[in-house]
């Protein structure tokens, strides 16, 4: 499932190539056909993401509400422009852009962010993506707007830009109230407002929980964005036992979660890759980006040794999903 680093970028794209535009909405695949209906031609207004949940403004006081679950992904074509606060790597579509420094390199074939895809890990057929001014490729013949490949189920289109939105747990027409009140349900998001009030926030939350600090950093009523990745390498950063009740944990150790994640989520935002080892530099940097287990501590790690003192990283299931914690370090 995209963790809340992707729903931001994907905002980030959305401001970047819709927002001041009056782009047609539809539905290929018709399952959102009156939604659509209700959207397309007015002026997208705003583009935000709170956690994993995305909202687009449109005038006329509607909303677009996107949940990608594990599933969903968003694809864009045409002549997309980048936002300037993300880096941008290698894709299948030719070499890409990291950042301001022009590194070129390499993403693994797992990674769920790209300037042509965000979301679920897929391989996508984009006809026309321009990444940056001198960064462009295409498929040959290719047309725009592309065909609809697949079970779309909304597409909005502006004179440059495509983007197609396939597999959501959820897309729906809100109004502002209803929107506050989805928004209402969720937890601090530090990408929004990383201030001593929602630090505050979610420590007051986190300690009414006497379930495990493993299970809280996953209620998304309780803090906004992080999933089983976040999860364990927050963990282990902390040296925290994952079963260790919430309740139970002094405020400063809440606190110092808090302040990591905001860390991590900014490098995951801006990096497009969930990078939870600090201070890789150079090749050492170059691998992170390629090879998963280069950039995490502890995720899909287990059976290995630890990084830090050799013990195998264990695998247990926690709250029906996959935690994976070394029972040294985090003893």
């Amino acid at each position: 499932m995209p963790e809340g680093h992707s729903v931001h970028r994907i905002a980030r794209q959305f401001r970047t190539n819709f927002v001041g535009t009056r782009p047609e909405v539809t539905s290929p695949q018709g399952r959102f056909a009156q939604g659509a209906a209700i959207l397309s031609g007015h002026e997208m207004t705003d583009a935000r993401a709170v956690g994993k949940q995305m909202f687009l403004e449109f005038a006329g006081e509607r909303w677009l509400r996107v949940h990608l679950g594990i599933y969903g992904a968003w694809d864009f074509a045409g002549d997309v422009r980048v936002d300037p606060s993300i880096q941008i790597h290698a894709t299948k579509f030719g070499r890409g852009r990291l950042g301001q420094t022009g590194m070129a390199g390499a993403i693994d074939r797992d990674a769920e962010d790209s300037v042509a895809s965000i979301g679920a890990p897929r391989r996508a057929r984009v006809a026309h993506v321009r990444m940056a001014e001198r960064d462009r490729a295409e498929e040959e013949n290719g047309a725009f707007p592309p065909d609809p490949v697949g079970q779309v189920r909304v597409r909005l289109l502006n004179e440059t830009v495509c983007a197609d939105l396939r597999g959501p747990t959820a897309c729906e027409v809100l109004t502002p109230a209803e929107v506050d009140a989805v928004v209402h349900r969720l937890g601090p998001d530090p990408a929004n407002a990383d201030t001593p009030e929602e630090r505050r926030r979610f420590v007051e939350r986190a300690r009414k929980k006497r379930t495990p600090i493993g299970l809280v950093l996953m209620d998304q009523s309780v803090v906004a964005g992080i999933g089983n990745v976040y999860r364990a390498e927050m963990l282990f950063r902390a040296g925290l036992d994952p079963h260790t009740p919430a309740s139970s944990l002094d405020p400063s150790v809440l606190e110092a979660l808090w302040d990591d994640w905001a860390h991590l989520l900014e490098i995951g935002i801006t990096v497009g890759q969930m990078i939870t080892i600090d201070g890789l530099e150079g090749a050492d940097y170059r691998r992170a980006l390629a090879e998963r287990d280069e950039r995490h501590w502890v995720y899909k790690l287990e059976g290995t040794p630890c990084k830090r003192c050799g013990t195998n990283i264990l695998l247990e299931e926690l709250g029906a999903r996959k935690l994976y914690w070394c029972p040294s370090c985090q003893s």
